[in-house]
């Protein structure tokens, strides 16, 4: 039984436009581009899942995710599930809504990166990939044999080449992700069973 993964990036958000930092506070959801890019998304994916079987459609707890995500849901007739595992960075409070740029500049934390965090209070790459990685393959489980749709963030996609296909925290490569668009994983074996089956990337970043 074919298990699809079939992940998002959110539309072209606010805070991705003003350059702040977009916790549940800061995140003011998408622009006026991005809820078209949604809807649009939205049809494309209904097209596609039209006789594939069993559809759910999940999301992170943020706006801009969320608000991706209805369209999606609504078009393939199911309700959103929101699961704060597939968020982005989980930054500390005191940085939400704060301009990018200044929170990188002046909560920068030396030597951070996979292992120590890159600026004071954040997460490490290393925890975002646990708990990122650890969403995917319990969603994954819950639904093996289906088609699954996860609304998120650039790090949601990064963090399912960790989780799917074994790359080392440490990547020699990095990603552009655009925004609404598809990246597509499937495997045919049992999606969490033990030694772990292979995944296939069928699509990365399609805006297509």
């Amino acid at each position: 039984m074919r298990t699809r993964l079939i992940f998002v990036r959110h539309g072209e958000s606010v805070h991705q436009v003003e350059g702040v930092v977009g916790g549940p506070h800061g995140c003011r959801g998408l622009t006026e581009a991005g809820h078209q890019q949604a809807h649009r998304l939205a049809g494309r994916l209904a097209d596609e899942l039209a006789v594939s079987g069993p559809v759910a459609v999940y999301s992170s707890v943020l706006r801009r995710a969320v608000e991706t995500a209805w369209p999606i849901a609504s078009a393939l007739g199911v309700s959103p599930v929101a699961d704060c595992g597939l968020c982005a960075w989980h930054t500390p409070p005191y940085a939400d809504g704060l301009p990018t740029a200044r929170f990188h500049a002046e909560r920068a934390v030396e030597g951070g990166g996979i292992f120590r965090p890159f600026e004071e209070g954040n997460e490490n790459w290393a925890e975002l990939v646990v708990r990122v990685g650890r969403a995917i393959m319990d969603i994954a489980h819950r639904h093996r044999g289906g088609n699954v749709v996860l609304v998120g963030h650039t790090e949601t996609v990064e963090a399912s080449f960790h989780a799917l296909a074994a790359q080392p925290l440490f990547r020699g490569f990095d990603m552009d992700v655009a925004p609404a668009s598809i990246t597509e994983w499937t495997t045919d074996g049992d999606p969490t069973g033990w030694p772990p089956p292979r995944w296939t990337l069928r699509r990365f970043s399609d805006v297509s």
